[in-house]
């Protein structure tokens, strides 16, 4: 499973977090993060999650920037900080464990705040970013690529756009939002190689916007939460060399991700859900490697506030996602098991 020889357990998935803020005035935080990760054959490397300074003028406006989470979907400004969900994975779809260092934070700016307009109608709240996105070379969202010989050796960046809006509606524990990022053309250098012939070139990004819609409900002991998110990708890749001349291709993707879950706190220390996550290609191929769907069992115990523990098991169908054909030469399974026990301590 993902970029790991787990046929009989691998305990390659290691993560570790720093995180220092400071608050020099009572409307100004600054912060830093780093992180160590591996999965399997990715990562192995000290990376920044984000880094950025925080000025709230009041509940209606403030303004952070630096390297600032991107404000999309239910979970990905909290992607970052596991003790604060229950789930030893997200739903894989819209947050793919092996690109989530890409997907968390951007270079730029994220205005934000909360409207209260009365009446009745809940509170609003906004966020509004920009700047530039990187991926580098060595990120999973590549690893198909890399596998095949192509490689982005400055990795690839460019102008991310977006916004959100939660609504935490008059029913108490009832919010729900829509988000929205769009980025522009982006281009970066590759090279590979045709039978033994060096090949150098551009691969791009076309532009492209993906929503998101989400919702959560929470009432007592139970939490209900759900999203979908649609993402609409053309990548050209042009390769040429004095010897071969250009070779084209074009890929193009149709990603629909959607996911439904439920908890519930059994006690103050033990949590217990469930999760269905569902991810099809509309451009792909009829066939198993087309979608993908992944039924999910979870608990987790807190120990102590410094100590908690996380177990899942996922019944997988299709090989859709995360799966590295490479590590896998008898070929892929249709179906298939994934137990995930972590650990987790935090202070």
């Amino acid at each position: 499973m993902l970029t790991t020889s787990s046929s009989n357990g691998s305990p390659a998935w290691d993560e570790a977090v720093i995180n220092i803020t400071a608050q020099p005035s009572p409307k100004l935080r600054i912060g830093v993060q780093g992180r160590y990760f591996l999965l399997g054959n990715i990562g192995n490397a000290i990376t920044l999650d984000w880094a950025s300074a925080d000025y709230k003028v009041n509940e209606k406006f403030g303004v952070r920037f630096g390297k600032v989470k991107t404000p999309v979907g239910l979970f990905n400004e909290i992607q970052d900080i596991d003790p604060g969900y229950q789930w030893a994975l997200l739903p894989q779809g819209p947050y793919p464990i092996e690109s989530r260092n890409s997907i968390l934070a951007h270079y730029g700016g994220v205005v934000y705040g909360t409207l209260t307009p009365g009446s009745g109608l809940g509170k609003f709240e906004y966020r509004v970013f920009g700047g530039e996105r990187v991926l580098s070379g060595g990120d999973g969202y590549f690893i198909g690529l890399v596998e095949s010989g192509l490689n982005l050796p400055n990795g690839i960046s460019g102008v991310t756009l977006g916004g959100a809006l939660h609504w935490k509606t008059p029913i108490p524990g009832l919010m729900i939002g829509a988000s929205a990022a769009h980025d522009e053309k982006w281009t970066a250098q590759a090279n590979s190689s045709y039978m033994g012939i060096p090949l150098t070139g551009t691969f791009g990004l076309n532009p492209l916007t993906q929503p998101y819609y989400f919702g959560r409900y929470e009432k007592g002991k139970a939490t209900l939460a759900g999203e979908y998110t649609r993402l609409v990708a053309y990548v050209p890749i042009l390769l040429s060399s004095s010897l071969t001349g250009p070779i084209d291709q074009l890929d193009t993707a149709d990603e629909r991700s959607w996911y439904g879950m439920f908890s519930w706190r059994v006690s103050d220390k033990f949590v217990a859900g469930l999760y269905d996550s569902q991810y099809i290609d509309h451009q792909n191929s009829l066939g198993h490697y087309r979608y993908s769907k992944d039924w999910v069992l979870n608990a987790r115990y807190d120990f102590n506030p410094f100590l908690y523990a996380k177990a899942e098991q996922h019944f997988i169908q299709g090989d859709a996602l995360n799966l590295d054909a490479a590590m896998n030469p008898g070929g892929l399974k249709t179906n298939f098991k994934l137990t995930v026990l972590k650990l987790g301590v935090s202070f």
